[in-house]
């Protein structure tokens, strides 16, 4: 497996802002966008990246406030967060390519695939945050699990959190651990994740997303799911068993939202099913996009 510091690191300058993203592979073969979600950032798929790059064009970005991705004022509309993807890949002169969402990452996938189903070519996901758990995000039960949505929308959160590295490493090592069954690799990666998010305003920019996700999320657990178009694209979800705040049983309204898709459950993964079981994950990853039609979009050049 490659190290994480043989990665090439690339910023976008766009025209809505600067992304940072790792690319590895081939240009001249399929694009995948691997989408990460909180509390992550690129490195979330170190283990992931080298595999995958072996067979197509992997393209990793820190999504805005994340990372080393720039944090423009304001609080983003939701959907700011896939048109930035959106803006990378023509940027990048990409024009069809397929996507491996996990947690935000996995919304954003879905978006891209409701919004572009001439480019999105497939949707490949670990555990999938989707319209369909509707109400249940807000079941007495499963207050426990994410509290954390609602604290991180509160406007002094991000400075309890953020006030040194001790405080960044309790709270998001809390998360990385408890969300991961290999919780020893977890611990062995925390000061990466430690450096990334105790930067100046990272906290802050991170918790952006539920500010953004605040009404649609309060919205489904007022009204239920909500009614969209389902997604062209074949799709296939490998959810994560032991998954604590995205349950496995939440698989049962995909087929609702996706035209085609294949879900299974991986036993000896929770939530960040990419990092728990890698070997299964990347496999079964080259497995689908290597099924689907053969790649004939834009050759992007390497930047």
């Amino acid at each position: 497996m490659r190290a994480p510091s043989d990665f090439t690191h690339c910023f976008a300058e766009l025209d809505r802002l600067k992304l940072h993203y790792v690319r590895e592979g081939d240009p001249d073969r399929l694009t995948l966008f691997l989408l990460h979600g909180w509390p992550e950032f690129w490195y979330t798929y170190h283990r992931n990246i080298g595999p995958l790059a072996e067979r197509f064009d992997v393209i990793a970005p820190d999504i805005r406030g994340f990372g080393e991705s720039d944090d423009p004022s304001g609080v983003p509309a939701v959907e700011d967060f896939t048109l930035d993807i959106v803006a990378l890949a023509d940027h990048l002169g990409i024009e069809r390519f397929g996507t491996v969402g996990h947690d935000i990452g996995a919304w954003i996938a879905q978006e891209l695939g409701r919004r572009l189903p001439d480019r999105v070519v497939g949707l490949f996901f670990g555990s999938c945050v989707n319209p369909g758990v509707g109400a249940r995000w807000a079941e007495p039960d499963h207050h426990i699990e994410v509290w954390y949505q609602s604290f991180q929308r509160l406007p002094w959160a991000h400075d309890l959190v953020g006030h040194d590295r001790d405080t960044v490493r309790l709270y998001f090592g809390h998360f990385l651990r408890h969300w991961s069954y290999d919780k020893a690799g977890r611990e062995a990666d925390l000061e990466h994740f430690v450096d990334a998010y105790a930067a100046p305003g990272r906290v802050e920019a991170s918790f952006k997303w539920y500010k953004s996700w605040a009404e649609l999320r309060l919205q489904a657990s007022r009204e239920g799911p909500p009614k969209l178009p389902k997604i062209a694209s074949p799709a296939r979800v490998f959810w994560g068993e032991l998954d604590p705040p995205n349950k496995v049983e939440w698989r049962d309204g995909l087929m609702n939202y996706f035209e085609n898709v294949d879900v299974h459950t991986v036993p000896d993964a929770a939530h960040f099913v990419h990092y728990d079981q890698p070997d299964l994950f990347n496999a079964e990853c080259i497995k689908f996009f290597k099924g689907l039609t053969p790649f004939t979009g834009t050759r992007a050049p390497r930047r």
